[in-house]
């Protein structure tokens, strides 16, 4: 880290705020354009940040909008990873969910379904057997 001005490298940045497992994967990561910093695409690890660029990650399963508030020293515990930086990641959409929603029919609730369609029905099993007679 460069004390004077506050900048450090993306890569080990990203393993100390723990957003990368890794600063190998970090490194690939930042290689492969799924950084950004300021919305401007990099692909160089050693790219300095600093307090206040707004990085966006695309990592395996999301993508995570976070403000740099402080570059760190040391890749700590996870809660002092997460004071290295303010997530401003937008939240998910609700998931539509199909309209019978809820979880599966347990046996009294098949058998209580059984019991009301074919109590309902207006047909018999006859209408429906195909032995060839009309």
């Amino acid at each position: 880290m460069n004390e004077e001005t506050g900048r450090q490298r993306i890569d080990k940045w990203l393993w100390y705020a723990r957003l990368c497992r890794t600063r190998t994967i970090a490194q690939k990561l930042v290689q492969s354009g799924g950084v950004r910093i300021n919305r401007e695409k990099i692909d160089a690890p050693s790219r300095p940040v600093k307090p206040g660029d707004v990085l966006t990650v695309a990592l395996e399963r999301q993508v995570r909008v976070v403000k740099i508030l402080d570059p760190g020293t040391r890749r700590g515990p996870a809660p002092e990873a997460q004071r290295l930086y303010e997530d401003l990641t937008p939240p998910k959409p609700p998931v539509d969910t199909p309209q019978s929603g809820g979880p599966r029919p347990t046996k009294r609730d098949r058998r209580a379904i059984d019991a009301f369609n074919s109590a309902s029905s207006p047909f018999s099993e006859d209408d429906f057997s195909d032995d060839g007679e009309d």
